[in-house]
């Protein structure tokens, strides 16, 4: 486990960047917070003081984790509180490992638990001992078992459905959509995102296109799921496959990787989705390999789980401000406070709209030697 202190500095008013998020605590009378229909008492902290913040996170494959997620949410907790202490591990796909991390910080007295399940079924046991010694657990990103008192991500569902409606219409503008099939490549079965995914994908495709070959990818291994593709090439055949649904960038890498290896040239590549906005994945996108990707904004994401934290360590409301405050049931039929932010499809036409005007890469880190000579850094540069 890492722990690390977060130093004093002045203290700032509660209003976030990111996409415009403005986000305001708002001071309640009572230390307890009503979430699911009963109540988690929780000891008042106050700003002044301080309290103990603990994030775990899932998995390494994945870049944004610690590129992004985990700076964001260490930046927006120091904003809200200076003089909150802030814990961090990442369990690297790990069940066991993560309850492990997680029954350190519940040692080490942390006061709320901000959580980004390895596996959401697994997690249970980790939320229900944290609620038992009186901590609140945010979920992150991934909405964990246990009835959790908090959640913040995506519209998962609405990310299948981008993903689909993207892939779409790149066959509509190649004229391919009714003369072979679609490989599906959907994430880890171990994370309740990946079927929320895989079900907004598959309300697109239904009725509009052929499914080849479907597989799920244990750990979004980008091996695996180059295998898979290997497989799906020799079942169907290379002039088979029009396009590929692939639930993230990382395991798209995989799967042109697969492509190519079977003799495909790159302006003979069939359109491949992702998800992440990885630079890699961005990159990809400018060459000609990947068609398109998905940009989750995590900055927002991550500011307002630190936001959640403090409110669920102070008693105070929270007002997530321009993002909607919902219910989301969790598998026990729970409903569980939560903002559910909005993905963005991104292709070669968006980029500098999105991750480039957000501040996610820059020019410079995307157009590397590698790159340059494509149509686009040729334009940008």
């Amino acid at each position: 486990m890492n722990t690390q202190r977060l130093h004093p500095r002045r203290a700032v008013a509660l209003g976030l960047t990111a996409a415009g998020a403005a986000l305001a605590l708002l001071t309640s009378a009572c230390g307890s917070l009503t979430t699911d229909g009963s109540e988690t008492e929780v000891e008042e902290q106050t700003l002044e003081e301080g309290f103990h913040v603990g994030l775990l996170l899932p998995e390494l494959q994945t870049a944004r984790y610690e590129a992004f997620d985990r700076p964001f949410f260490e930046e927006a907790l120091e904003e809200l509180c200076p003089n909150c202490e802030f814990s961090y591990a990442n369990a690297d796909q790990d069940v066991d490992e993560q309850q492990t991390q997680a029954q350190a910080m519940l040692t080490d007295g942390v006061d709320v638990l901000v959580l980004g399940a390895v596996d959401s079924e697994a997690a249970a046991g980790t939320v229900t001992e944290a609620q038992s010694q009186g901590v609140p657990v945010v979920a992150y990103d991934r909405l964990a078992q246990g009835g959790v008192d908090m959640y913040v991500s995506f519209d998962n569902v609405r990310v299948g459905q981008v993903q689909a409606e993207t892939l779409l219409g790149a066959l509509d503008q190649e004229g391919t959509a009714g003369d072979g099939s679609i490989v599906m490549i959907n994430g880890s079965p171990s994370d309740p995102n990946a079927g929320d995914f895989k079900a907004g994908a598959h309300e697109i495709f239904e009725g509009q296109v052929e499914i080849g070959q479907e597989f799920d990818t244990p750990d979004w291994s980008p091996d695996e799921a180059n295998s898979q593709m290997e497989g799906a090439i020799t079942s169907l055949g290379l002039d088979e496959i029009v396009g590929v649904y692939s639930a993230n960038d990382g395991m798209a890498a995989g799967i042109i990787s697969a492509l190519r290896s079977a003799g495909v040239s790159v302006d003979d590549l069939p359109p491949v989705t992702g998800q992440d906005a990885e630079l890699h994945g961005i990159q990809r996108i400018i060459s000609g390999e990947q068609y398109m990707t998905v940009y989750k904004a995590i900055q927002p994401e991550a500011e307002l789980a630190a936001a959640m934290a403090v409110s669920l360590a102070t008693g105070e409301e929270l007002d997530s401000g321009e993002h909607a405050l919902t219910d989301v049931e969790d598998a026990n039929g729970e409903t569980v406070p939560s903002v559910l932010l909005e993905p963005v499809a991104v292709t070669e036409e968006n980029i500098g709209d999105t991750v480039v005007s957000d501040g996610y890469y820059s020019i410079e880190e995307i157009c590397t030697s590698d790159y340059e000579d494509t149509d686009f850094c040729k334009e940008a540069l």
